[in-house]
C-alpha cells in the first residue's frame, strides 16, 4: 500500500488516482507524482483524455459512470484522487450510472448537471467521489510549482495602458466568476470586448481575433487577457490554466499580454511558455487580487 506524506507530516494511505480529461496537465501531474514516489493510476475519461499514457497503469471510465469509477477505486485500492484536464461535454442522462453510495445524491446531481455552472458541477463531482470514501486533492497539491507567482514571468512587462486594461478585465472576470459562467475576460482600451463562456479561453481569443479583423475592435490598442479563479471556486478542480497555446492565441488576437491570478492559477510548460511569450513580445504576469488592484 502506498503511503505518502501530507503537508502536515501525517501519512496518507492508498493509491493515488488521476482522473484525466484532455490536455497535457494530467500527464504532468502523473509524472510529478511518480517522481515523488507515488504509483499513480490514471482513469482516462472516455472520449476526453488524450492518448499520451504509455508507461502508466490506466483504465477508461465514462464521464457519468460513478459505478464504474467506484469499482476502479476498490480494485486498485485508490484512496486519493486528483481531477485534471479539460472535459468538453457533460454526460447525457443515459450515460449516468450510479452506485448505492451515490444514489442519495443523484437527484441533486441531475439537477446540477442540467442547470448548474461548471463550478457547481465540479463541486457535485467532488462530493460524489468523497462519498466513495476517497480524498480529493488539488493539482497544486501534487505539483505546487505550477502555480503562478506575482509579477512578470518573462522579460516583457505591461505598460501603463496595459495595467489599466488588467484592472478592468480583472473586475469583469471576477463578476463573471461569481455567476459561475467563466474565468476569463479581455479588455482593449479600457473596454470589455469578450467574456469567456462554455467555449473556453482559446475559442474566446479566436473570437477576439475575428472581431479585430472585422474592425469592431481597435487595431491601434492591443488589450489584455485576464484569467481569475472564481471567487467561490473549490481550488481542488479547474483552476485557471495557461500554456504555450494561450500565448499563441493571445498573440493572434493582437493582445499585449496575459494576466493570471498568482497562487490560484496554473502555468503549464512554464519555460516553453515564457520563451514563446518573450519571442512574441507579449507579457505574462501574475497578479494579486487581494487588494482589488493589479498589485504587481
Amino acid at each position: 500500500m502506498t503511503v505518502a506524506a501530507q503537508p502536515d507530516g501525517l501519512p496518507r494511505t492508498g493509491r493515488l488516482a488521476i482522473i484525466a480529461g484532455s490536455g497535457k496537465l494530467p500527464l504532468f501531474l502523473a509524472e510529478a507524482a511518480r517522481a515523488a514516489g507515488e504509483d499513480p493510476f490514471v482513469l482516462r475519461l472516455k472520449n476526453e483524455a488524450d492518448d499520451i499514457w504509455q508507461g502508466f497503469d490506466t483504465a477508461v471510465v465514462g464521464v457519468g459512470d460513478m459505478a464504474g469509477l467506484s469499482a476502479q477505486f476498490r480494485q486498485h485500492d485508490i484512496r486519493r484522487v486528483v481531477m485534471s484536464g479539460a472535459v468538453k461535454r457533460r454526460p447525457a442522462f443515459g450515460e449516468i450510472r450510479a452506485n448505492w453510495k451515490s444514489l442519495l445524491k443523484l437527484p441533486m446531481a441531475l439537477k446540477t448537471l442540467l442547470a448548474g455552472g461548471d463550478d457547481a458541477v465540479l463541486r457535485m463531482v467532488i462530493s460524489l467521489i468523497e462519498a466513495q470514501g476517497c480524498e480529493v486533492l488539488g493539482a497544486h497539491e501534487i505539483l505546487p510549482g505550477l502555480l503562478a507567482t506575482v509579477g512578470p514571468l518573462g522579460m516583457v512587462s505591461p505598460d501603463a495602458d496595459a495595467l489599466k486594461d488588467i484592472d478592468r478585465a480583472a473586475d469583469a472576470a471576477e463578476t463573471l466568476g461569481r455567476l459561475d459562467v467563466g474565468q476569463g475576460a479581455v479588455a482593449v482600451g479600457g473596454r470589455i470586448v469578450a467574456l469567456e463562456g462554455v467555449e473556453g479561453t482559446d475559442a474566446m481569443l479566436a473570437r477576439v481575433e475575428g472581431l479585430r479583423a472585422e474592425g469592431r475592435i481597435s487595431r491601434r490598442r492591443k488589450g489584455v487577457l485576464v484569467k481569475l479563479c472564481k471567487p467561490q471556486q473549490d481550488l481542488r478542480a479547474d483552476l485557471p490554466t495557461i500554456g504555450v497555446s494561450t500565448v499563441a492565441n493571445a498573440k493572434a488576437a493582437g493582445l499585449a499580454g496575459i494576466a493570471i491570478e498568482a497562487g490560484r492559477a496554473l502555468v503549464v510548460e512554464r519555460e516553453a511558455m515564457i520563451a514563446a511569450a518573450d519571442a512574441a513580445g507579449i507579457f505574462v504576469i501574475g497578479i494579486d487580487r487581494s487588494g482589488k488592484g493589479h498589485a504587481l
